[in-house]
């Protein structure tokens, strides 16, 4: 208990110290500050960005005051915008993104001296400080140091600090705790003090920046600032009430947006407009200090000269006229690439010029503020532009920050269907249950999350399924799938063939156009007491496309053809949806074997004159067929002829001469030779006949144009 009470003193003490340095940093009150600037109006993108506009009286020139987290100060230097409805330009300022380093940049201590009052006069040791107490002091600060004592009967210890001074008398010592007061009597210390204390006050929110904005102008005005900054993305979420079985073309629609209050501050009776699009949005560091690159030239230092001996030249006058050029290019700084490089940027300067009169505010009108906030009794307003939908609704509200707030948007009838949407890559043996809406209204809906219910017979809600609604431009429709209708079950059947669509020849060049088919057969039967309108989505394939009959009855989407169909109750139906797909096979007819035009000529879907083409083309093709059977005989019986009259050659060279065997040798290879001259007749014969034959297909096939 006495311990407590002596730390407490202490305590008390030494605040007494540090308060008698701080209190020129809150001076005396000055004229009457302008108003400060009032959050009017919200709008919130689902871009991810929001745009904040404030309000201001102003009278005159004043200056007013908007503090921001630190994370979005380059958000607001890049989308800031100023309105003064009668006054001229003005001007914002704000502090460094460093600020408390550059103001003890210039201060003998540093921010860490502040954290005591020992620490701060040891930071200032050999100033001079005038003490007042149960003895006055005045002199030059040595040391502060730190004791420890222990106090009586177990009660612990005591920090005190010992301040040594030099006097004019010599060394003194004092405990800081016990002087009544302490200041420093050198000309402009005490002020920097003062001046350093009150930047800490200033920037004692690391985390915020205070803009200082100028308006400029006379008299009685109001003042309007607003920027965009990155907000959380607010959600939309839709509820839809199926009608009863009576009424199956009408749906009740009701849609809600969530918005999430991240701005560090309460929004108090504020007109919110929330807009659905994709807009382009993009961050820069405008608030980071950029430098350029210089290279670093060195001084020249001009010392005692002393000339050098000349011992001639080594080049021509041309040479030594570049080499002088160079080094006068070196000397005038042109020697060196000083271009900044591509990435750097300019640095910004601490204070933006703006100019009032800006149009962004003007064309953000917002709806009166009626009633109690946050009591809704209609959906929002909308408005669609090219690239976005407006929805400004029609009461201001108020959202505390950290907290989340629910706002209808829409709220009304839409036409509406039931329908069996048969997906095969989402189920294959049953379809969904799903409705298709029209959206009838002026603006689009963004997209979001769908929550549906079915009246009951007791007049109760019965939730039937959730579903997703994407982006809903005015005047389209969605399917949307919410369940599984277990009530019908489907089947299907997937047969694939290739048949001959047509072929041409032209120029020489057979050209056939295949026809790749892929047919599926679809049955469905529905429900023997209730009638279904059944969707069909047939997938797309690249390439390919559904047959031309069926098409005109089709629907297109990015990813499948949908067709319709109506089934009473208990009717059965099937259907065949066929993909084509187009495929060319382009031949050299000259190339052509007489086994391909036999296949050809098969093709029954052909045209006859392409049939009687292929038969002439055939019955040229055997000619030439014939003629190279023909010249391969001939040679294969040639190059017998010259295997023999080797072998005979080379046993004459071993037989004894004018011998009956060289003789028989002889009289074989006169034999052969004659044989050898009647073939090479033949050769060059058939070989001319074949050279003819080849022209006559040729000049048949050249003038082929079917």
């Amino acid at each position: 208990m006495h311990q407590g009470r002596i730390q407490d003193v202490i305590g008390k003490l030494g605040f007494a110290v540090f308060a008698a340095l701080a209190w020129l940093a809150f001076p005396a009150a000055g004229p009457a500050a302008a108003e400060p600037l009032t959050l009017k109006r919200v709008l919130l993108s689902s871009g991810g960005v929001g745009y904040f506009e404030y309000e201001a009286k102003v009278i005159g020139q004043e200056t007013v005051f908007l503090t921001v987290p630190l994370e979005q100060v380059d958000d607001v230097l890049k989308s800031l915008v100023i309105t003064d409805d009668r006054g001229g330009g003005g001007s914002l300022s704000l502090p460094g993104r460093e600020p408390l380093a550059q103001v003890f940049r210039d201060y003998p201590f540093g921010p860490e001296a502040l954290d005591s009052p020992a620490d701060l006069i040891n930071a200032l040791q050999g100033a001079e400080i005038a003490v007042a107490g149960a003895r006055a002091i005045r002199g030059r600060v040595l040391k502060v140091v730190p004791e420890t004592a222990q106090l009586g009967e177990g009660r612990g210890t005591i920090t005190r600090h010992r301040v040594s001074v030099v006097t004019s008398e010599g060394l003194t010592q004092f405990i800081l705790e016990e002087a009544e007061s302490l200041r420093f009597t050198e000309p402009g210390l005490q002020d920097q003090v003062v001046d350093a204390l009150e930047s800490l006050a200033r920037h004692r929110r690391r985390n915020s920046r205070e803009l200082e904005i100028l308006a400029l102008g006379e008299g009685p005005r109001t003042l309007t600032v607003g920027y965009v900054v990155a907000v959380p993305l607010w959600k939309a979420s839709y509820r839809v009430t199926l009608a009863d079985p009576s009424r199956q073309d009408t749906a009740h629609l009701q849609g809600w947006a969530l918005i999430d209050n991240m701005s560090g501050q309460d929004w108090n009776d504020v007109e919110l407009t929330l807009l659905s699009g994709n807009p382009v949005t993009f961050r820069q560091a405008l608030y980071t200090a950029y430098f350029v690159d210089r290279p670093n030239v060195p001084v020249e230092v001009l010392g005692r000269v002393l000339p050098k001996l000349d011992r001639g030249t080594v080049g021509g006058v041309e040479v030594a006229s570049k080499r002088r050029a160079q080094r006068r290019l070196e000397l005038e700084g042109g020697g060196a690439d000083l271009r900044a490089p591509a990435d750097a940027m300019a640095a910004p300067s601490a204070v933006m010029e703006l100019q009032a009169g800006s149009e962004m505010a003007k064309t953000l009108p917002g709806a009166p503020s009626v009633g109690d906030a946050n009591r809704f009794i209609l959906a929002a307003a909308t408005e669609e532009a090219a690239t976005q939908v407006t929805f400004r609704l029609p009461r201001s509200v108020t959202v505390a920050n950290g907290h989340s707030l629910m706002v209808p948007i829409v709220d009304r009838d839409v036409p509406a269907e039931r329908v069996a949407l048969y997906q095969p890559g989402t189920h294959a043996l049953h379809p969904l249950a799903a409705l298709r809406i029209v959206n009838d209204g002026d603006s689009g809906l963004p997209p979001g999350v769908l929550t549906l219910y079915e009246p009951m017979a007791s007049g109760a809600r019965s939730f039937v399924g959730d579903a997703r609604l994407s982006a809903l431009p005015a005047g389209d429709e969605r399917l949307i799938s919410y369940a599984l209708d277990q009530k019908m079950r489907a089947d299907r059947e997937v047969v694939s063939r290739q048949r001959v669509a047509k072929g041409k020849i032209s120029r020489g060049v057979l050209e056939i156009t295949f026809l790749d088919e892929q047919t599926t057969t679809y049955r469905f039967k529905a429900p023997a007491r209730e009638a279904r309108t059944l969707v069909i989505e047939h997938p797309r394939r690249a390439g390919w496309r559904l047959k031309a009959a069926q098409i005109e009855t089709a629907e297109v989407t990015d990813t499948s053809y949908r067709v319709r169909q109506r089934l009473e109750p208990g009717e059965e139906v099937v259907i065949e949806l066929t993909l084509e797909r187009p495929r060319v096979q382009r031949l050299q007819l000259i190339n052509v074997t007489t086994a391909q035009l036999v296949a050809y000529a098969r093709y029954r879907e052909l045209d006859p004159s392409l049939h009687r083409a292929f038969e002439r083309i055939a019955e040229l093709r055997q000619v030439i067929e014939g003629h190279e059977r023909q010249l391969q005989q001939l040679g294969q019986t040639r190059d017998r002829i010259f295997q023999e009259q080797k072998r005979i050659r080379d046993n004459l060279g071993r037989v004894p001469h004018n011998s009956d065997l060289q003789r028989r040798y002889l009289t074989k290879l006169d034999r052969q030779e004659s044989e050898l001259e009647r073939i090479l007749e033949a050769l060059g014969a058939t070989e001319a006949d074949h050279g003819r034959a080849q022209d006559a297909l040729a000049d048949y096939i050249a003038d082929l144009e079917l």
